[in-house]
């Protein structure tokens, strides 16, 4: 088995996760750790990797920011597009509009997408980093994390949760466990019960959707 990333804009594959990389020292049969099996590999021959913040400076390593890629790859441009060409393209570096970070050994971890940050009082908010911790709680069927407009904060996190049949939840609880794990900051300012979070054809939850939602009321 083989993990791979890549997008349309960057075709074949901008980072691997080799067989053997999935087992510890390249070999045997004891899966390497959970952290190694996170990422998506190292980059792919005659590609640069970097992760870039938003004044396009290059991150040091374990800090998080903007996927970006250089190399023979990429794109020539978006067809009969020039001005979304130049948003995406800068200096020849492809923004891909992943969330990441890359670790001491050179491994590619996707963390969010950029279009789904959150900035909440000047921070900037991952919602995935957030739902992974109401994932944690044994009653949450599923979540999900947006921003909604606050006067005070410019946007508030919002987390809306859809519960497991049968099983009851206090939002209080939700909040309590984010702010234990994640700090006050990350801690969503409410939290909502759904009965169904909307969803793909392909059952992708649809954050624009929810957001709508809460836009118009």
């Amino acid at each position: 088995m083989m993990g791979g990333y890549g997008q349309t804009e960057a075709p074949a594959s901008i980072a691997f996760l080799r067989p053997e990389e999935h087992f510890r020292n390249g070999r045997g049969k004891t899966l390497a750790a959970d952290a190694r099996l996170k990422s998506v590999g190292r980059p792919s021959p005659y590609i640069r990797v970097e992760i870039m913040d938003e004044e396009n400076r290059t991150l040091k390593a374990g800090e998080t920011g903007e996927i970006c890629v250089k190399g023979d790859l990429l794109m020539k441009g978006y067809y009969k597009n020039p001005e979304q060409t130049a948003k995406t393209i800068t200096n020849g570096w492809l923004h891909t509009g992943d969330i990441g970070h890359i670790d001491e050994d050179g491994y590619l971890y996707i963390t969010d997408r950029k279009k789904d940050m959150i900035i909440t009082g000047g921070f900037n908010v991952y919602p995935q980093t957030i739902e992974q911790v109401i994932w944690s709680h044994s009653a949450v069927q599923d979540c999900a994390v947006i921003g909604v407009p606050d006067e005070d904060w410019g946007e508030a996190v919002k987390a809306v949760v859809e519960v497991k049949p049968g099983q009851t939840i206090d939002v209080e609880e939700i909040k309590a466990l984010c702010k234990k794990k994640l700090g006050s900051v990350k801690t969503p300012k409410t939290v909502d019960i759904i009965k169904e979070l909307p969803r793909s054809s392909v059952g992708k939850v649809l954050k624009k959707d929810l957001q709508r939602l809460y836009l118009e009321r």
